[in-house]
């Protein structure tokens, strides 16, 4: 009797099929979760986003970078329109040069011919039996004078034939060379335009309330930069009190002197400009680069300036920051990227950068290199 109790109690201890299934699938189920919670990688934060300062300063620096790229490209435009001038006047003397040398090879085709009609020898056989020795005689003068001017016709056949070679030379070097400065133009170009390019992808990713706090920050730092040319405006005027007291006692004022008139013109022009977006590459009438936009006022007051930053700032007496007057040319960041031209008062005119248009602003707003008097 206890065995079959025994017995019983076992058979209903042990799970049943269904019992057995239900336990399996939860314990699988189970190791399927440790499983997966073990081998799962932690999810990585979320990347911190820079600050609106940080932003900024990036986008300026991708916009300087953009500048200097522009002013690669506007030298490597006139290299190679200098270049295709060039290319252009050599060919053109090659077909003018080939013309002659055709024209030769005629006139000694046609002595050719006349030697062969006559039979090209006069010997002294041909003359002891001639009828008319007298009109042989006539002849071989004829022939003398003719052959100096076949000689003459062959030396100069052979000297432009030289020259149309030395000529088809040169062009093949400049077509070369330009082919050179037109992959430097492209580069430069590309090089622009990847710059700006991640500016704006920058600008791109901004909510509108972080542009919000990006234009205040920009405001400020305006504020900033017009705070300080207003020192050097005062200090300016506070020189200029001083030569101008020094002049009325009769001593020579230590200052550069500038021609007036042609600043005077210079900046009235620019100021007409102003509102005029910046193009890189563009030098007016509808929009300018930087150094697009000196040249042009300087050609308005009958001085011309070479197209880039590079050669503008070698261009002129070099002055002082102290020493800046009215006209003066200001280049800006180690690289001479960047030209205004000063108005007075700590300010300039200028074409900034892509997106903006020529304005007046001070001449603090970006780090002062040099400055020229044209």
């Amino acid at each position: 009797m206890a065995t079959h109790r025994k017995a019983r109690t076992a058979i209903l201890s042990t799970p049943g099929p269904r019992a057995a299934v239900g336990i399996t699938t939860a314990a699988l189920a189970t190791v399927t979760l440790l499983s997966e919670s073990a081998s799962a990688t932690p999810a990585s934060p979320k990347p911190k986003q820079p600050s609106i300062s940080t932003v900024k300063k990036q986008v300026d620096s991708l916009n300087q970078q953009a500048e200097a790229a522009t002013q690669r490209f506007d030298q490597a435009q006139e290299q190679t329109d200098q270049q295709n001038t060039k290319v252009n006047k050599l060919l053109t003397q090659v077909a003018q040069k080939t013309q002659k040398l055709n024209d030769s090879r005629r006139v000694l085709g046609e002595f050719a011919a006349a030697q062969y009609r006559s039979g090209g020898d006069l010997t002294t056989s041909r003359y002891l039996l001639s009828n008319n020795p007298q009109d042989l005689a006539d002849e071989v003068h004829l022939t003398d004078v003719m052959g100096k001017r076949e000689q003459a016709a062959v030396e100069s056949y052979r000297t432009q034939q030289a020259a149309v070679t030395q000529q088809r030379i040169e062009a093949a070097k400049s077509l070369a060379t330009l082919t050179t400065k037109q992959g430097e133009l492209k580069s430069a170009k590309q090089d622009v335009q990847t710059k700006l390019g991640a500016a704006q992808k920058l600008l791109n990713g901004l909510n509108a309330q972080e542009k919000k706090r990006l234009a205040e920050l920009q405001a400020k730092q305006e504020a900033e930069a017009k705070a300080k040319a207003k020192k050097l405006a005062e200090q300016e005027q506070a020189k200029q009190a001083a030569a101008a007291k020094t002049a009325a006692k009769g001593a020579d004022a230590p200052v550069v002197a500038s021609n007036s008139s042609a600043a005077e013109q210079a900046i009235a022009f620019a100021r007409n400009q102003i509102g005029k977006p910046y193009v890189w590459g563009a030098t007016g009438p509808d929009s300018y680069d930087c150094s697009g936009l000196t040249q042009a006022a300087y050609k308005a007051a009958g001085i011309d300036l070479p197209r880039t930053t590079y050669d503008q700032v070698n261009v002129g007496t070099r002055v002082s920051e102290a020493d800046l007057q009215p006209g003066d040319l200001i280049f800006f960041y180690s690289d001479v990227s960047h030209v205004g031209l000063y108005i007075g008062d700590g300010e300039m005119i200028h074409a900034p950068h892509t997106g903006t248009v020529v304005k007046i602003a001070p001449i603090t707003e970006m780090p002062f290199y040099g400055a020229v008097r044209p």
